[in-house]
């Protein structure tokens, strides 16, 4: 049973929850899984405790006979792609993606770019507790890393991007702060930049895909095509179009997979998508003829399911974009390369496929709950039958517990705004009746 790793490695407060200490342990367990003289490739973000956080990896990774080599601050996904360029038994990333400054997070990717799996994870840890090494292991610099993962995206993703475009870019001031600009300005766009001048503390910081205010008053201001917003770590992006409107995942994934289906190239002619995906995505899908397979919320199950069919393209709301076809996991540049290039296959500027997705309206209300009574409270999957039965094609009811936190989350898409309300506001009135805390 893992106790440290959540569903997105370890992740806490840098220094308390998540301390040196804590980090040598981990890169000595990771040198004592990868095996003697392995090698594992480390990237992080620009958070101010990474610094320290990764000079205590490599000291643990080295003492237990492996070898350490440091791509420096990096994208998350450029950690996936040089692990298998490199011939690494592991990746390593430190980072906490979206979360501010004050935290930080340390996970594992196997040699071929993926997550590990959970059996991993755990022999991971169960190593922790382990001496083995002899501290004949050693530490590397990975030369010009950023230069090599842009030269892999653009070999991967350049060759429909046309230039001339004009785009706005965020990058959280995070870990995409230098490759980013670099890697649009390298393909001929027009780069204009916000979010590039990273100290450390200032990463997400009103800023990036969780802040689309800011990438939406540079368009409007510099009069751009679009602009696009990364996370801390550039694993996922989100749009705005030349209106300054947001363009979520949903539509991303539409405009690619769309392209993809005239081309020939869907696989199985599916996307994967979670439970959270608009009722509006679907209408496309179905009159595209595209099938759409639903999972639980989070990009892991995306993943699984797409192994599990043989779909190569999936996603969620978040603008996390999986391409199986040419990668191993979520990449916001990859995305961004992806999306400019469907656009001009399309004929289609940002606001026309925003426009092309026309989303059913959403309700989406978090119940503090005991999430734990939800799966035998039948009076509250009583009422959702019924109401469901009532709303038909036209909307549909969603409720999960949080797989985090002590929640209940009810999502509700009706085509009457007001109906989506009413019924939102009664199942969450009833969700805290029945269960709340």
């Amino acid at each position: 049973m893992r106790k440290l790793f959540g569903t997105d490695g370890v992740r806490g407060l840098a220094g308390v929850d998540l301390t040196e200490s804590l980090a040598r342990d981990l890169g000595a367990a990771a040198g004592r899984f990868a095996g003697p003289g392995r090698s594992i490739l480390i990237g992080r973000d620009t958070r101010e405790s990474g610094v320290a956080l990764e000079a205590a990896l490599i000291e643990g990774v080295v003492a237990a006979g492996a070898v350490a080599v440091s791509a420096g601050v990096i994208p998350t996904p450029g950690v996936a792609v040089l692990a298998r360029e490199t011939g690494a038994a592991l990746g390593c990333v430190i980072s906490a993606s979206h979360n501010p400054f004050q935290d930080n997070g340390i996970k594992f990717l196997g040699g071929d770019g993926r997550k590990l799996a959970d059996q991993d994870e755990a022999e991971i840890e169960r190593l922790m507790n382990d001496d083995a090494g002899d501290g004949r292991g050693h530490a590397e610099q990975l030369a010009d890393a950023g230069g090599r993962y842009i030269a892999w995206l653009a070999a991967t993703y350049g060759d429909g991007v046309q230039p001339g475009f004009s785009i706005g870019i965020d990058c959280a001031n995070g870990a995409a702060w230098n490759c980013g600009p670099a890697l649009f300005e390298l393909l001929g766009e027009r780069v204009d930049r916000i979010g590039c001048q990273p100290d450390g503390r200032n990463i997400n910081a009103g800023v990036g895909s969780t802040h689309l205010e800011a990438i939406a008053a540079l368009v409007a201001d510099h009069g751009l095509d679009l602009g696009i917003a990364f996370d801390g770590d550039a694993d996922r992006c989100l749009v705005v179009d030349g209106r300054g409107r947001p363009v979520n995942g949903d539509v991303i994934l539409a405009v690619l997979a769309i392209d993809l289906h005239r081309r020939g190239l869907l696989a199985v002619d599916t996307v994967v998508v979670t439970s959270m995906t608009n009722l509006g995505f679907h209408r496309l899908m179905r009159d595209n003829d595209i099938a759409v397979e639903v999972t639980d919320v989070g990009d892991r199950y995306v993943l699984e399911r797409m192994l599990q069919i043989g779909a190569t393209l999936g996603g969620e709301q978040s603008g996390h974009v999986v391409d199986l076809a040419h990668h191993t996991t979520g990449d916001g540049l990859a995305t961004a390369l992806m999306l400019l290039a469907s656009l001009h296959r399309l004929g289609l500027s940002a606001a026309q496929a925003n426009d092309m997705l026309r989303p059913f309206p959403q309700r989406l209300v978090a119940v503090p709950a005991d999430r734990s009574l939800l799966p035998s409270a039948n009076r509250i999957w009583q009422e959702v039958e019924a109401l469901s039965e009532e709303l038909g094609d036209g909307g549909r009811i969603v409720l999960r517990a949080s797989g985090t936190e002590p929640l209940v989350r009810v999502m509700v898409e009706a085509e009457d705004e007001a109906e989506c309300e009413r019924i939102c506001g009664y199942l969450a009135a009833l969700v805290e009746t029945e269960i709340g805390a």
